[in-house]
């Protein structure tokens, strides 16, 4: 389980959740409060058709605001979850009304002057003022859990592999597109109305290898994230990443299938030591017995878990392992959350 940093935990007067009623802002908050951050008061922003609706949090009634009417003075930290349009709008209105902003979308992670921050990895950027700090995607930040101990070891080139997202991914447009057609497959009868599709295909009974809109040499968002916001956060400008991004029938929680190339010879045994002595991170590495990590085994679990750890035939310097993590959690509102309390513990 992840170590908060030590200290005198002094509560925040005012946060702020923007984006509160989607599925990673009720994460947010039930994550504020099963780790006891402490907090003065908590302000709840959403868009209009949100606006009025009540949350319950910490045995109160707390009612959503309409972010185009927010007032972000006197609320120290703001985490967003929202639409990049949206987080560049008004996560900037929000820094500059003396607020630092923990932000969930891409729209400021590539800006020079704002940190791309995973605790575990580089948490001491936060040491430094700034007013914004960016979360990456989910995908980086489950692969770099596992791919950051074995760089510490073994000094990391590039990676292979495939990605298998879970549809809750997309928010909440990707998990009801899944419950619908789970629903129409077997013959249960539809009783709401359903929003536009989330995926260019049918999900149930699929994998559909498109994540994002494609570039012109046929990579996706999701796949040139993977390398670009690698390179920043491990501070590595050459390291280069080839995976292919795939949205496959599950609720919850991303697994990848790596393979990583090194500088140095590698070795199983030194791998696991490596996993072993690393935070945030758990080893699941007993095939036999059928231990390994699945999308199960961490949802809803602070920790990513890594198995399946083999040599490539052939390579002396290159390993394959498969990586899962809570994209809710870990790839997303447990990331700003552990951001939070570092800065509420300076």
């Amino acid at each position: 389980m992840f170590q908060r940093p030590k200290g005198r935990r002094l509560a925040v007067k005012q946060l702020a959740v923007v984006g509160a009623t989607g599925a990673v802002g009720r994460e947010v908050l039930k994550l504020l409060d099963v780790r006891g951050v402490p907090l003065g008061s908590v302000r709840l922003f959403a868009s209009s058709r949100s606006a009025g609706k009540t949350i319950r949090f910490r045995h109160k009634d707390i009612v959503v605001e309409d972010l185009a009417k927010a007032d972000f003075r006197g609320i120290d930290i703001a985490i967003f979850d929202t639409p990049d349009d949206v987080a560049l709008k008004y996560v900037p209105v929000a820094r500059d009304a003396g607020c630092t902003v923990i932000d969930n979308s891409a729209a400021f992670r590539m800006h020079d002057d704002v940190p791309l921050v995973i605790p575990e990895i580089n948490g001491r950027l936060l040491s430094k003022r700034t007013g914004i700090i960016a979360n990456p995607n989910c995908t980086t930040a489950i692969g770099l859990m596992a791919l950051w101990p074995l760089h510490r070891e073994f000094t990391l080139v590039r990676v292979t592999g495939a990605t298998y997202q879970a549809v809750s991914g997309a928010g909440e447009p990707g998990i009801e597109q899944l419950e619908r057609e789970m629903r129409e497959t077997t013959g249960v009868p539809q009783t709401n109305i359903a929003r536009a599709p989330a995926f260019p295909h049918r999900i149930v009974s699929n994998v559909i290898p498109h994540i994002g809109g494609f570039d012109a040499d046929g990579n996706t968002s999701e796949e040139r994230k993977f390398q670009q916001e690698g390179r920043k956060i491990m501070e590595l400008p050459l390291f280069a990443s080839s995976i292919i991004c795939v949205r496959v029938p599950v609720m919850r929680a991303h697994s990848l299938a790596l393979t990583a190339y090194f500088e140095r010879r590698v070795s199983v045994q030194r791998a696991h030591d490596a996993i072993d002595s690393a935070k945030g991170i758990v080893l699941r590495d007993d095939p036999a017995r059928g231990v390994y990590p699945t999308p199960l085994s961490v949802t809803e679990s602070f920790d990513c878990e890594v198995g399946r750890f083999r040599m490539v035939g052939g390579v002396a310097n290159a390993l394959q392992f498969f990586v899962c993590g809570d994209q809710l959690w870990k790839g997303a509102a447990l990331n700003a959350v552990q951001i939070a309390e570092y800065i509420i513990a300076q």
